[in-house]
């Protein structure tokens, strides 16, 4: 019988970059990073600094062998480390950084979920090309208490090699579980083939973003309010070390698995090279100072050492609108350059070819329109807020179709659909590079619109299109989109 294996990321060789991190803050203005014990070391607050932890530890991984991934997911209240508090969270495996589930395009996932909570919850592969129909990415079914429900998804042989993530999508309580804890990170293996010889095989490091925000001894789940103060962390952990060598380049997956907060991504001394974008390899790879990243969205990125010595993985200061949340500054992690220098490759531009629906025959045009009430207690899409048994846009199999979304509003809304990722035309009617213009989730400017293109392609069945600010999809901002066989066709898998 074939199974999955896990495995813990190996260990990286920090012991010189931790002795070249405490040197450098000897001089007195930068925080040493933790030894390789683990143990948090005392440092002084120089203006906005936060304090190092411990090395970064990837999250386990679930391994597909022989092209199955076999899998099982307990969802549990347990008291576990969260960040530098043991809280109560509601955990996958007993976790609040579950494991990654590893695959590659064609291969199968079994993968029982088991319902331990008095709420009934279920399961999302955020931004996989796999049928909406049970017993695969179905968003509709409900596990209760004490039932397990078993998943089935097939990726195609020609699936996009990058970074995806799973959750909780339960009706009108997809904010309180994922911010309690129901998330994780999928990685569809493959991205670093499309890399020169020279970089395949280099350190790749997941740095998935969770917040938290406490109540007495828990997470708090409800009611939750977005712009409260929270606590940030990379796979659980607050202001880990991460270690690099002068001149080496890694691969680090950037994905935003919580409920509704954004990242505005710094690098202190550097620049982020992206090679792919919700999971989705870009043509042409780009150089970015920042980069933010919406409730849900993923970046995987190329980043290279600098001179020795300590620099700050940061999110900056980001505004979504009059009517939606200031989110300040914070540490995420301390980046330690040390060790023996490495020669600095020269990094790609060249990445994967994909779908440019430019000049696609266009099937069908569509207007999306996004609004809210003045309170900020109920949203809508079209005028309508969400009803499971209604079928709001209808698409057929192996069409492309153009979407003005719309957003009416104050704030900013992050804009996602299931089962087929989309084209970035233009955003206020500026047009967007072809050459990295793929996503699953992005970001609809306060009155402002965004051109999107879908090809509806391999799958038919009902799914949804939704606000990934989870607040916003829960209190309504959510419908249904049903793919149908062309007439005369017999329905698709």
């Amino acid at each position: 019988m074939t199974r999955s294996r896990i495995r813990s990321a190996p260990a990286l060789p920090l012991a010189g970059l931790l002795l070249a991190a405490g040197w450098l803050a000897s001089c007195g203005n930068l925080a040493p990073a933790a030894d390789p014990s683990g143990t948090r070391q005392p440092a002084p607050r120089a203006g906005h600094s936060t304090p190092a932890g411990p090395r970064l530890q990837d999250p386990p991984e679930l391994v597909s062998r022989n092209g199955l991934l076999k899998a099982a997911i307990v969802v549990e209240r347990r008291k576990v480390q969260v960040g530098d508090r043991r809280l109560y969270a509601t955990t996958y495996n007993g976790a609040y950084m579950p494991p990654t589930l590893r695959v590659r395009p064609g291969d199968r996932i079994d993968l029982t979920m088991t319902n331990r909570v008095d709420a009934d919850t279920n399961l999302h592969t955020h931004g996989l090309h796999v049928s909406p129909h049970s017993p695969s990415d179905d968003v509709f079914i409900a596990i209760k208490y004490n039932q397990s429900y078993h998943y089935r998804y097939q990726l195609p042989f020609t699936h996009p090699t990058g970074t995806f993530w799973y959750h909780s999508h339960a009706d009108m309580t997809s904010a309180a579980q994922v911010a309690g804890g129901e998330s994780g990170v999928i990685v569809v293996d493959g991205l670093q083939q499309h890399l020169p010889p020279a970089l395949r095989g280099i350190t790749e490091h997941t740095i998935a973003f969770k917040d938290f925000q406490v109540e007495g001894d828990s997470i708090k789940t409800h009611p939750l309010k977005i712009g409260s103060p929270t606590n940030r962390t990379v796979n659980g952990q607050q202001n880990p070390v991460i270690g690099i060598r002068p001149g080496e380049t890694q691969l680090w997956r950037l994905a935003n698995i919580g409920a509704n907060i954004y990242y505005k991504l710094h690098l202190q001394g550097s620049r982020f090279r992206v090679i792919a974008q919700d999971g989705i390899p870009v043509r042409k790879a780009y150089d970015q100072d920042t980069i933010v990243i919406a409730a849900g969205a993923r970046f995987d990125v190329l980043v290279q050492g600098g001179p020795p010595g300590v620099t700050r993985l940061e999110t900056l200061p980001y505004d979504t609108g009059p009517a939606g949340n200031k989110f300040p500054r914070a540490d995420l992690a301390t980046v330690v350059t040390g060790g023996p220098p490495v020669h600095r490759a020269t990094l790609p531009t060249d990445i994967a070819p994909h779908e440019d629906l430019s000049q696609a025959k266009i099937a069908t045009r569509r207007t999306v329109v996004l609004t809210e009430n003045k309170a900020g207690t109920k949203f809508y899409i079209n005028g309508r807020m969400y009803d499971p048994h209604r079928t709001d846009i209808t698409g057929t199999l192996d069409t492309v179709e153009e979407w003005t979304v719309r957003n009416d509003s104050d704030e900013t809304h992050s804009f996602h659909i299931h089962t087929n990722d989309f084209q970035l035309m233009s955003i206020d009617g500026k047009a967007h590079d072809p050459s990295h213009g793929w996503y699953d989730t992005i970001d609809v400017p306060v009155r402002g619109k965004a051109v999107i293109r879908i090809h509806y392609t391999d799958f038919t069945g009902r799914t949804v299109l939704h606000c990934h600010i989870l607040n916003h999809e829960d209190m309504g901002m959510m419908a249904v989109l049903d793919i149908v066989a062309p007439r005369g066709d017999s329905p698709g898998k």
